[in-house]
This record gives C-alpha cells, sequence and structure tokens, in this order.
C-alpha cells in the first residue's frame, strides 16, 4: 500500500519512540476507529511483534515496521503522517481526508459523490464553528436537501454559509447538482454560532 505517506521527520520521531521501548521488533500500527463515520479518528499506537494481525498491510519505515489496518485501508487512501519541530519539541499530526467516508470512484452514484464531498470538503470546514451539514435526500431533479447541525443550526450567518460555502463547493465538485434546499430549523438557537 503506497497510499499512506509518512515523512522522514515522522519516521525520524516515530522510530526515536520505538528505540526507547526496548522491545525487540516493535512496530507502529495505523488504523482508523469508527470509520466511515464523523466521529472516525485516525491513530498510532506501538505494535510488539505478538500483536501484529496476519491480515494487516506492512510497510518497511527502516528503524521499524508500519502496520496498516487491513480494515482501514480504504479509509487511509492519501493519508499522510508528519512531525513538525517546534519550541516544544514538536507535533506528530495525522491527516486522512478518507477516514470518515472511503474515496468514491467518478462513476459512484451522485449521493455517493456528494456525501464525500460533504465529509471530505465542507465538513471540514463547519466543523471549526461547531457545525456540520448531512444530505437528508437527493430529489429525482438533483436538488440536494440538506439539513444542518450543530453551530450551523440557528446560526444567522447560515444562509450565506449555504449559498457562498456549501452550494458553490458542491455545485464546483459535481455540476450535476440543480439546486440546494436546507431543511434545517433554524428557530432553534442554544448553540448557535451566532
Amino acid at each position: 500500500m503506497d497510499t499512506v505517506t509518512v515523512t522522514e521527520s515522522a519516521r525520524r520521531y516515530l522510530g526515536q519512540l520505538v528505540q526507547k521501548q526496548d522491545v525487540e521488533g516493535m512496530g507502529v500500527r495505523l488504523f482508523v476507529t469508527q470509520p466511515g463515520t464523523r466521529h472516525a479518528e485516525t491513530c498510532l499506537a506501538y505494535c510488539p511483534p505478538h500483536e501484529v494481525v496476519p491480515s494487516d498491510e506492512q510497510l518497511d519505515m527502516g528503524e521499524f515496521p508500519l502496520y496498516i489496518d487491513h480494515n482501514s485501508i480504504t479509509f487511509l487512501e492519501e493519508a499522510v503522517v508528519d512531525f513538525q519541530e517546534d519550541q516544544t519539541g514538536g507535533q506528530l499530526t495525522i491527516k486522512a481526508p478518507n477516514a470518515k467516508v472511503p474515496q468514491v470512484s467518478a462513476d459512484a452514484p451522485l449521493s455517493e459523490r456528494l456525501n464525500y464531498v460533504l465529509q471530505s470538503e465542507v465538513n471540514p470546514s463547519l466543523a471549526a464553528h461547531g457545525g456540520e451539514v448531512s444530505l437528508v435526500e437527493l430529489t429525482d431533479d438533483n436538488v440536494a436537501v440538506l439539513r444542518f447541525g450543530g453551530g450551523c443550526q440557528g446560526c444567522a450567518a447560515v444562509s450565506l454559509t449555504l449559498k457562498q460555502g456549501v452550494e458553490r463547493t458542491l455545485k464546483e465538485q459535481l455540476p450535476e447538482i440543480s439546486g440546494i434546499e436546507d431543511v434545517t430549523d433554524h428557530s432553534y438557537r442554544e448553540n448557535a454560532y451566532y
């Protein structure tokens, strides 16, 4: 599996951590918990030899083996593991754009492609304000019926977000979308961002 990228700085950092464990054959395991859901989390864990799962994909990182959980492979397409040094030591990051929803092919049904764009491009932006949007249905004439939640429900700026953010992104990515309809009850404003 060559679709997971581990930067050189991440390899060095992880290699140092593995060496400190002082366990012969110690590796690192990359996996996604709750893959394909909005609660998906991409994780790294130490993997001693007795915990290696035979179906895992193994990559040689030089100083240690990296094991990729077999059930997470689809969700780890295009993942990048990186380490950035800073004044406090540094930060290890894992970016896995397909963890919450697996990448779909160009010939997948429109509803699957639309859901992928919502989960991989739109919702990460809305998450900064505690919001999210989900597909309720796709009508026969390709109108995407959406429902906002979290900080977007009841937000005074939701019409701007819908037209300039969500609708523009969806129409750029999926030109066959004929329109967007919001069915959210915006009168409920308890956790609204604005």
